[in-house]
């Protein structure tokens, strides 16, 4: 059964999640690949960090440039592993959940487990179908970053599958 979850995730949704779940995700996530999660963590080093992880999900994506009218570009996902250096920093600081594809280093799972966090798998090749379910985007950090600029994104009834559960257990291993 499909579960719905509003995003901020609550602490109460991480922890009834499973590996393997189907869920659809709604409400305001921050998008961002390797080169923003740079300087996010740069930031939180600094003090620098102009917006709030706390609570927080990443969607792992670079979106094509919009089309009038348009929120967003196709945004399929980034692999994820590109991230690795620098989750477990992020979940320390208290981001909650991740959105991405393919599997994840020992270091994130271990990152996942202690903070009690989630990581999404999203489709590949499904960018299309994923920029029609982003009701609004704008860019809030790294502007000059380009396409991989962080943007606080609306999504409604975005599907992703549980594929590390806050208890370290993956659907890759399967």
């Amino acid at each position: 059964m499909t579960k719905r979850v509003q995003l901020p995730i609550s602490q109460e949704d991480i922890l009834s999640l499973k590996a393997g779940d189907p869920v659809l995700l709604s409400g305001k996530m921050l998008t961002g690949r390797d080169a923003a999660h740079k300087r996010i963590v740069e930031g939180l080093k600094d003090g620098s960090l102009s917006f709030d992880i706390g609570g927080a999900t990443i969607y792992y994506v670079g979106p094509c440039p919009a089309k009038p009218g348009d929120p967003i570009g196709s945004c399929g996902p980034t692999t994820s592993y590109r991230m690795d250096p620098y989750a477990p920093t992020l979940m320390d600081n208290g981001l909650k959940a991740m959105i991405g594809k393919g599997g994840r280093s020992k270091e994130v799972i271990d990152a996942i487990i202690c903070n009690k966090a989630v990581y999404f798998a999203a489709i590949g090749g499904a960018g299309a179908i994923y920029s029609q379910l982003v009701k609004e985007a704008k860019v809030i950090a790294y502007d000059d970053l380009g396409t991989e600029a962080v943007r606080e994104i609306e999504v409604k009834d975005f599907p992703v599958i549980v594929a590390i559960d806050h208890k370290g257990n993956c659907v890759y291993d399967r």
